[in-house]
């Protein structure tokens, strides 16, 4: 029988209690194993190079938005273009509509606040892996209120390019949308690129959050 091997996690805050009390609860929970922390946004750069040379890259990265030398929201894209296989989770102090839309458009996967429930830290670094978003419930509400639909709802999406998308913002796989529309994952991988190409995203995550706005998909508040 294999064993699946746990969600591997870099913690990254400017503040050591911060680091010290997700480490400690993560030490409780069999499927999500700390594997390195940074204590701002060019650390953790530092810090992926160097776990990135041996292979050792970590599956989430739990990341503050406020920390100096290099900031989250900057840090976010840089990860990303960087180490496109890093998730990148949000977890912070401040909710404003504005700081949610930067850092999913960013590339995040996920935006927290530090209030959250142990157990909802643990769904949202599970998400994340799963190439899923998951949002703090509160500001799924007002990111939902913010997103009205404008003049651009995709027209120039093909109808199969209108459902890859739904499945992108979904949280499927390249491999799942091509099980789920019976195709080959190569061609379900030509339709996401072409997806991102005409929606302007730079990734899914932002693509799924342009279907949201255009009012394509239901928003991560609706969401079951």
């Amino acid at each position: 029988m294999t064993v699946e091997r746990p969600i591997t996690v870099m913690l990254v805050d400017d503040h050591a209690v911060v680091r010290s009390g997700m480490r400690a609860f993560f030490d409780l929970v069999d499927d999500i194993e700390v594997v390195a922390e940074a204590v701002d946004g060019q650390d953790a750069l530092n810090r992926l190079g160097a776990l990135a040379a041996r292979e050792e890259t970590p599956d989430v990265l739990l990341l503050d938005l406020v920390m100096p030398r290099l900031d989250g929201l900057t840090a976010i894209g840089m990860i990303r273009e960087r180490h496109p296989d890093v998730e990148v989770v949000v977890l912070t102090s401040f909710g404003q509509t504005e700081r949610v839309q930067a850092a999913l458009e960013a590339g995040a996967a996920g935006f927290l606040l530090k209030d959250a429930e142990a157990d909802e830290l643990a769904a949202a670094v599970r998400a994340a892996r799963r190439g899923e978003m998951h949002l703090d419930p509160g500001v799924a509400r007002r990111l939902t209120r913010s997103l009205m639909p404008g003049r651009d709802t995709g027209r120039d999406l093909t109808r199969r390019e209108h459902e890859v998308l739904t499945l992108i913002a979904q949280g499927l796989s390249n491999r799942e949308i091509a099980g789920r529309l019976v195709i080959t994952e190569r061609t379900a991988r030509t339709h996401v690129s072409n997806v991102l190409a005409k929606t302007g995203c730079g990734s899914r995550t932002q693509a799924a959050l342009w279907a949201v706005r255009q009012g394509l998909v239901p928003s991560p508040a609706d969401q079951p």
